[in-house]
Parts: structure tokens; sequence; C-alpha cells
């Protein structure tokens, strides 16, 4: 019997083609789907045979070597013949599927116990002032994740004195029946042996893990913008059965500053001009981070004009380098005007009659 063919795949089919085929074939040729009809039930033990054995990764490669199922490989379930001593009836009473889907549920299990698997990550946030976020530093942060457990180690078992498994009662077999028919299928308690060495951690219930909280100081580079993210390496919740950390993933909110606006590294300000200083030109200092910077207006500038401040912007976080500062000026009027003002500004217009409408 030719398990690539009982299943219609070719010899490259990938676990996802198994899978499907099994799904595909299980819905055509399940006991349940066909009462009564023994050829279809020995197709269906074909079937499971077959994909038991090349859904295993260590028994498929010895299958492909040897052209048949590895005589070292325990059979997982088996049906046992009829008993006419004892009935399963009614709702209680459990299906071919259920059966089934329990034995191939559990090889999955033990399959799939001991691979590594990799922690997941952890997401968290953290508020930043706009002079904290260009500065950068450091700040204490504390994080929940799991770890491994204090207990058992991380192993998720403990090793205890040996003794008859309570769910077979060290028969190392489980039976199950449907009507008159009797199936079998390893302890799944002692693996089949009918014999407890292990138990399960009383701290993790087996799960390996459990959830602590860790102070951590977390370093902030200078110049991060809002909605930045700082990864911290290993930070997030432990691997098991050997699976490396996953990562902490810190998003970054950095409150807006009164003055300054940012537009990726450079700063923008607005800043007041008045109309003399904007008509004759002027040297005026204008607020920069940190300080204050010189800026030369030149005569005739008009409302709105901007002028670059190289390098008195922000350091980038990517590169290292300085952003500008970009000054906006905006023109002010004096709020009362004596009459002395008054007069010069009627002979300035009187001078200048250009219509600025126009």
């Amino acid at each position: 019997m030719d398990f690539y063919i009982v299943l219609g795949l070719e010899r490259a089919a990938t676990v996802g083609d198994i899978k499907r085929a099994y799904k595909r074939l299980a819905r055509r040729f399940h006991p349940d789907i066909n009462p009564g009809d023994r050829m279809a039930a020995a197709q269906f033990r074909q079937i499971a045979e077959a994909y038991e054995t090349l859904v295993d990764p260590d028994r498929r490669r010895r299958y492909d070597s040897a052209g048949h199922p590895s005589s070292s490989e325990p059979i997982t379930y088996g049906f046992e013949g009829f008993d006419f001593s004892v009935s399963v009836s009614g709702a209680s009473a459990p299906t071919f599927g259920d059966l089934f889907a329990d034995v191939i549920g559990q090889r999955e299990a033990r399959r799939q116990e001991g691979t590594p698997v990799r922690g997941a990550d952890l997401h968290q946030t953290l508020d930043l002032s706009f002079e904290d976020a260009m500065l950068g530093g450091t700040r204490g942060i504390t994080v929940t994740r799991q770890e491994h457990c204090r207990t058992c180690k991380g192993l998720g078992r403990m090793h205890t004195a040996e003794a008859r498994c309570g769910q077979c009662q060290g028969t190392g077999v489980m039976k199950s029946t449907r009507g008159h028919m009797v199936f079998s299928r390893p302890c799944g308690a002692c693996d089949g042996s009918g014999r407890k060495r292990q138990t399960k951690c009383p701290t993790c219930s087996g799960q390996q893990i459990e959830t602590r909280s860790e102070p951590l100081s977390v370093g902030i580079p200078a110049g991060l913008a809002d909605g930045a993210r700082i990864r911290v390496p290993g930070k997030g919740h432990v691997g098991r059965s050997g699976g490396e950390n996953g990562d902490l993933y810190i998003t970054v909110h950095v409150q807006p500053h009164p003055t300054f606006r940012r537009e990726g590294d450079d700063l923008h300000v607005v800043v007041p001009l008045a109309i003399h200083e904007a008509a004759l030109g002027a040297k005026i200092d204008v607020p920069a981070f940190g300080g204050t910077s010189r800026l030369r207006v030149p005569p005739g500038t008009q409302s709105g004009q901007r002028f670059r401040l190289h390098e008195r912007g922000v350091v980038s976080s990517r590169n290292g380098r300085r952003g500008d500062l970009i000054v906006e000026v905006k023109l002010v009027l004096p709020k009362l005007l004596d009459e002395r003002s008054k007069e010069l500004l009627r002979e300035f217009g009187k001078i200048n009659r250009e219509d600025v409408r126009k």
C-alpha cells in the first residue's frame, strides 16, 4: 500500500497538501458518513494511517527511505473487535469522528511537544515631552511578561516517585466503545507505559511559564518623532521548549510644543515682525530649540515669508544629522497709534501710492 497513492498525492507534497487531502477523503469515507459500509471503513483506516505517517516529518522520512511504515512506531489506535457485553448509546456515545479526532489530536500534540516555539512580541506605549524626545536619555518602565516557571525551571513537569498510572490502571491502554465495537489507544497520561514517573508542575499546570512584572531601563535615542517605535530585543514573552524570546516594541507618543512644530527633522516657528523692521530690514533674535538664534531680515520682507537657519533643527535618530529651523515672519501692527505716528503713515501713503490689492 503506497501512502501517497492512498491520499492521491505526489511525493513532493507539502504538509498543507497532506492535511487538505486527508480532510477531503475523510469527508468521503468516514464511517459516520457511510454507516454499515465495511469497505468505506477499511478505506478510512488506510487513509488515517497514511495521514499519520506522512504528516509526521520523522515518520515520513523513514517511510520514504524504507518504502513501508517503520515497525518501531507504535500504532496509535486499533480496532479491538466486538464486545456484546457492553453497549454505548444515546448522546454520550462517542462517534467515529470523536475517536479518530482524539487520536490524531494526541499524535499531533506529541509531535509538537519539544518543538521550539518563539515567544510572542509585546507592545507598549510611552509618553514623552517634546524636550525629552529631542534630547533623548533613559526612561524606566515596568513590563508584565511571561517568564520560565521558577518551580519547574520551564520544563512544565516535575519528577515523582514511579507509580501505576491511575488513568489507565497500569495497562497503558485506554478503550472506547461505539455500540458493540471496541477501540483502543495508548493512554495519554503515561504515554502508553502504564507507569507515571512525572507529574505536571503545580505552579504553571504544565504550561512551562508564569507571568511576572519586570522593571526595565529603556534608552531613548535623541530626535524621536511621534509614533516612532523602539525595539528591545528578547524582552517579549519567553519562548517555549528552547525557543527564543519575543521582542518588546515601545511606541512613543510625543507631546506637542507650544512654540515649535516639527516636520521631519526640521523645526518650524512663527515670529512676529514689526512694520518698520520688515520695511527697513533688521537683525532679530528668534527662538531655537535650546536657546535663540540671530536672523537677518532683509528690507521689504513680506508677511508669511520664510527663512531657513541651517542645522538648528532636530538631530535625526536615523543618521545623526541635524535638521534646519524654518522661521516664518508675521507682520504685526501696533495696537495704538499716536497722532505723530498717524501723520507719518499718511505721509508714507502719499509717497507710496502703489495699489497693494492690485
